[in-house]
């Protein structure tokens, strides 16, 4: 199926479901994924079939657009909601991860000092010491936990790096209130094996974990867009329903994308 390979470094500025408008930073190539996951239902595809070639933006590149984008959104009078690292693959994989956001976060404070900064990370890196601190000093760390099922984690989410989930777990919890969960769910079989994870089986002890970490917010969603993997389906609107009703009901704010 067709998948998506984003611009770098800067794309957008693109109408989110859940962010509103974001100007979008990829800190990956622009040919190509960079990931430390190989989730099933990517966008951007799978990393062996759509393996970057080029290299990654340096942090002055990176600083340079960012600027140029922001200077022409404020002489078209287009004020951004969010500034949001994403794109192809892992943001905190930079090696100048912390220095990038330093950058971005000047010149937010410069042009837009309303917006915020955002980064979607699936999490697997926050146990570095730099990329847990830089990460801790933006607006919305939108952390990545699918399940505290580490065999599902293997199957759907496949890192591809050393992934201990109890090790995620407790720095996760270190960010507390900090912190905004992402959880992808969805449902449909793949060789076989059933990756439906909206039932009780997954969902409590990962509600468990939830409440244990306390974070500010809970962002579920399911699949929008083409997967690289066939037989993936859709989480209905009743299921995320349910769903957020249940993080509710434990005092947590969360929303669901359909």
């Amino acid at each position: 199926m067709s998948t998506i390979i984003y611009p770098s470094p800067i794309f957008g500025p693109v109408k989110s479901r859940r962010l509103g408008i974001s100007l979008g930073i990829n800190l990956l190539p622009e040919d190509g994924k960079v990931c430390t996951f190989d989730c099933l239902y990517c966008e951007c595809g799978f990393n062996a079939t759509n393996k970057a070639r080029k290299p990654l933006p340096t942090r002055e590149e990176v600083a340079t657009a960012l600027e140029a984008q922001l200077l022409k959104m404020q002489d078209e009078g287009i004020a951004p909601d969010v500034l949001t690292f994403a794109g192809n693959g892992e943001p905190t994989v930079h090696p100048q991860f912390a220095g990038v956001i330093d950058d971005t976060l000047r010149l937010r404070d410069k042009y837009f000092p309303n917006a915020k900064v955002s980064v979607l990370t699936n999490a697997t890196l926050i146990t570095r010491p730099a990329v847990f601190e830089a990460l801790k000093r933006v607006d919305n760390n939108i952390l990545k936990l699918d399940t505290v099922n580490e065999e599902y984690i293997r199957f759907v989410d496949r890192p591809n790096m050393a992934y201990k989930l109890a090790d995620v777990i407790e720095k996760l919890k270190e960010f507390g209130h900090n912190a905004i969960i992402q959880t992808m769910f969805m449902k449909g079989t793949v060789d076989g094996r059933s990756v439906d994870n909206t039932g009780d089986e997954y969902v409590l002890p990962w509600l468990a974990t939830v409440k244990a970490i306390a974070p500010r917010q809970v962002m579920i969603y399911t699949i929008d867009r083409d997967t690289p993997q066939q037989g993936l389906e859709k989480a209905t609107r009743d299921e995320l329903d349910r769903i957020v009703a249940l993080i509710k009901a434990e005092g947590i704010e969360a929303t669901a994308s359909y």
